[in-house]
C-alpha cells in the first residue's frame, strides 16, 4: 500500500483516493458541510486555510492545506516511481 504526504506529516493511502478538488466551488462546499454533519470529515490543515479536498472511496472527505496541484504532482511522481520499480 502506497501513501502520499498531504501536509504536516499526514499521509493518505493512494489506492483509496477517488477525487482531488479545490474547495472553492459551491458543490464542494456543500459536500464538505454534508460530510461534517455525517462525521466523515478529516481535517489535516493544522488550523490553516483549506486549499485541497480529497474524497476517498469510503466517502471520507479529507481537508488539506496544500494546493490541489501540489498533491496531484506528488501523486503523479509517486506513480511514476512505482512504474519504474515494477519494470526492474
Amino acid at each position: 500500500m502506497n501513501f502520499i504526504n498531504v501536509g504536516y506529516g499526514n499521509m493518505v493511502a493512494v489506492e483509496r483516493i477517488v477525487t482531488l478538488a479545490a474547495p472553492d466551488s459551491a458543490p464542494i462546499k456543500r459536500l464538505i458541510q454534508d460530510a461534517k454533519d455525517a462525521g466523515r470529515v478529516i481535517d489535516v490543515t493544522c488550523g490553516r486555510k483549506t486549499r485541497a479536498v480529497i474524497i476517498t472511496d469510503s466517502e471520507h472527505v479529507i481537508l488539506s492545506a496544500l494546493q490541489a496541484e501540489t498533491i496531484a504532482n506528488r501523486l503523479t511522481t509517486d506513480q511514476d516511481y512505482d512504474d519504474t520499480e515494477e519494470e526492474e
